[in-house]
């Protein structure tokens, strides 16, 4: 055993490429033609390879393996957040579709700080990496940055498209569509939605904003918008809907309305004050109090009542932004030939609307 408690290797350990080469016997070019692609080398020559790291303990510098190729086989992404499980299924869906195309992608959290934000972009650029995923904070963001970004290398936002990025390729959720859908349910089910908004820093609660306030003027309904302004400094999502809806409710408004929120979080908050004021949202309930979100954020089956939602394909923006972005890797970072993909949301039925 080892000082951790592991099994003991008999295998002799290799620390450099050199030590390798003349432990196997093959020159140091050949073996980092090898490591680079094992097809580049005799057959032969890659299988004696192959004989003699099985002998061995030694495990490939990824950099160094990387540094006389044209590509560096990885793809930068940037998220404004680590504790949202929003972008944990997001990175999930880029980081499956880039280990098919052969790509490995490294991470960079932003904190929802610009500053971070453009640390992250630079970065990325002096580590040489192929391409860029980006989901931004909003028109925050360090827009200068952001363009020497694209200018640098293939680049694309997914998730969120600030005004001050208007062509860059973009893949995300059609937030007309997803809002509108859900605006319409709630308006035939009941009485026309409140929307439960955001403080005025998060883009894609701005855009179902608006989205909103045109379904209800579509549907020939006065939209009603309440939470614009933070009651606390330190109060986001969960905190924001909760204070935002314990004032409203302490003053006796809204217990009988649908409460349509920004996003899913912004919903369990909205519960949360909900339950501290002895309501009881649901379809199925009495009072007519309903709660619904946006995003089908991974814990709304498990709250009470269970959250109606509408639900983003969020494997597929990860899937589709990393083809895209492959496609502009192995092309030409042409602005001219720009793309924006929208995705439909799912109607998600459940008992809190």
């Amino acid at each position: 055993m080892d000082e951790t408690g592991q099994p003991q290797s008999d295998k002799r350990r290799i620390d450099t490429m050199e030590e390798l080469s003349v432990a196997i016997g093959v020159s140091r070019p050949t073996l980092s033609r090898y490591f680079q692609d094992p097809s580049s080398v005799r057959s032969s020559t890659s299988e004696k390879i192959r004989r003699g790291l099985e002998q061995v303990e030694y495990v490939p510098n990824f950099f160094a393996t990387r540094m006389n190729r044209k590509s560096t086989g990885m793809i930068g992404v940037i998220i404004p957040y680590l504790n949202d499980l929003f972008f944990t299924r997001l990175l999930e869906g880029i980081e499956i579709a880039a280990m098919q195309a052969g790509f490995t992608v490294i991470t960079q959290c932003s904190h929802s700080d610009p500053a971070i934000e453009a640390r992250a972009a630079e970065t990325f650029m002096s580590m040489s990496v192929d391409g860029a995923l980006v989901a931004p904070l909003g028109n925050h963001s360090d827009f200068a940055v952001q363009e020497r970004l694209n200018a640098r290398l293939p680049f694309m936002l997914v998730d969120s498209r600030p005004s001050t990025m208007p062509s860059v390729d973009f893949v995300g959720s059609d937030h007309m569509q997803s809002t509108g859908i859900i605006t319409e349910y709630l308006s035939r089910v009941g009485d026309p939605p409140v929307f439960l908004a955001m403080p005025r820093v998060n883009f894609n609660a701005l855009e179902r904003e608006r989205a909103y306030i045109a379904k209800m003027q579509e549907l020939g309904h006065e939209p009603t918008i309440i939470g614009t302004e933070a009651l606390h400094p330190a109060s986001h999502f969960e905190a924001h809907g909760s204070a935002v809806l314990d004032r409203c409710f302490s003053q006796g408004q809204f217990t009988d309305r649908s409460i349509l929120c920004a996003n899913d979080r912004v919903a369990i908050g909205a519960l949360h004050a909900a339950a501290k004021h002895g309501l009881d949202p649901g379809r199925a309930r009495r009072g007519g109090l309903r709660i619904a979100g946006h995003d089908d954020y991974p814990l709304c089956p498990f709250t009470t009542p269970t959250l109606t939602t509408v639900a983003q394909d969020v494997e597929a923006i990860g899937r589709v932004a990393v083809q895209r972005l492959v496609e502009k890797i192995r092309g030409e970072n042409n602005a001219q030939s720009q793309v924006v993909q929208l995705l439909d949301g799912v109607l998600k039925l459940r008992e809190s609307a």
